[in-house]
């Protein structure tokens, strides 16, 4: 058994950029990256505070937060090219701002507005899959469809450690495994899903090792290093790219929020775990690598953050001027011709309409 281990289970969690913001590797990306790396973090948390305020306000639905979790989101989308496609689930505010998603788009989703879907055409992304699990066998699909189109272009689908318990999960991975086909999963493993810890989820000693069990390689890396995650990613990318296969990339991070904003994860999470992964936070930690590297400052800090105070103010303006629903467009947007059934419940829902 202890060989069997030794064999199986991938090795240490990859690490390039250190909790104090010290660093052990030399492969780091350029500063413009760098500066682009921090600017997108900053700006996912301070999206995502903002879209908690609206919601706490009566102004946005339920909302998930990806407080704690921007080093896997960023570090991954911008290893992709323009012309890849990324499969979300419900927690990707990072990869979205990366990939230069809309940020006023991406609030009308959580405000209940399903014109929040509706993906820009010079964006390979597909809408946010709140059904666990679900976008895996699609992203698969479609990394099918890249093989045979021969385009060249490689799908990342996202998902969470609770993702790796549904079949949707086995029936994906096995499919990508036996086509080999382009695509490269990123599991946020942030330790809970709702309140089930990871320990209650799996078995496994690591998500990554469930990769064998499909015949292609499964990678772990520290989730709050964005360098590391982005080196790990960028590999397992053009590994794809280049016809060798797919990869199950697990990224260790945690959850420094409640699952959602319908949640009260204060009531599960022990609060020496939560202290424990503060000191882990990622934005601090590369803040305080370019700050030993003398390419950020006290005044960079402030003038970013005023900066995307303003454009995230903007953005929720754009939001929520955006005009709502109307009833036809449940019935007109599901088919693209309206079946004979629906077309009479059409008529009828439009009936005591003025």
């Amino acid at each position: 058994m202890d060989n069997y281990k030794t064999k199986f289970i991938p090795p240490e969690i990859f690490q390039i950029l250190k909790d104090d913001g010290k660093i052990n590797s030399k492969e780091i990306p350029d500063e413009k990256i760098i500066k682009k790396m921090y600017e997108s973090m900053v700006y996912a948390r301070i999206s995502d505070d903002m879209i908690i305020k609206l919601q706490r306000e009566g102004r946005c639905g339920t909302y998930a937060s990806s407080l704690g979790e921007e080093a896997t989101q960023v570090g991954s989308a911008l290893a992709l090219k323009q012309t890849d496609w990324m499969f979300p689930y419900f927690r990707e505010i990072g990869s979205h701002i990366v990939r230069e998603f809309p940020m006023n788009m991406y609030m009308l989703y959580w405000m209940g507005n399903e014109f929040g879907s509706k993906i820009p055409e010079n964006i390979n992304n597909f809408p946010m899959a709140v059904p666990v699990a679900s976008q895996i066998p699609h992203a698969t699909g479609v990394a099918m469809a890249s093989k045979f189109k021969k385009d060249n272009n490689v799908v990342m689908c996202y998902l969470g450690d609770g993702a790796t318990s549904e079949g949707d999960f086995h029936e994906g991975l096995n499919f990508a495994g036996v086509f080999n086909v382009p695509i490269v999963y990123i599991c946020q493993n942030n330790q809970w899903a709702i309140s089930v810890p990871l320990s209650k989820q799996t078995a496994a000693e690591t998500i990554a090792q469930k990769a064998i069990a499909y015949g292609f390689e499964g990678v772990r890396v520290d989730g709050n290093d964005v360098f590391g995650v982005y080196k790990v990613v960028k590999d397992a990318v053009e590994k794809a790219r280049n016809g060798k296969g797919p990869t199950l990339i697990e990224c260790v991070t945690y959850r420094m929020s409640d699952h959602t904003t319908a949640d009260d994860s204060k009531k599960y999470v022990p609060k020496k775990d939560l202290e424990f992964w503060k000191l882990k936070d990622p934005i601090i930690r590369l803040k305080k690598y370019m700050e030993s590297k003398n390419i950020w400052n006290e005044n960079n800090e402030k003038e970013l953050i005023e900066k995307l105070t303003k454009k995230i103010k903007d953005e929720v303006k754009k939001a929520e001027e955006y005009p709502s629903p109307k009833i036809e467009d449940m019935f007109d947007f599901l088919y693209e011709k309206i079946p004979k059934e629906l077309e009479e419940q059409k008529k009828e829902a439009m009936s005591g309409v003025e």
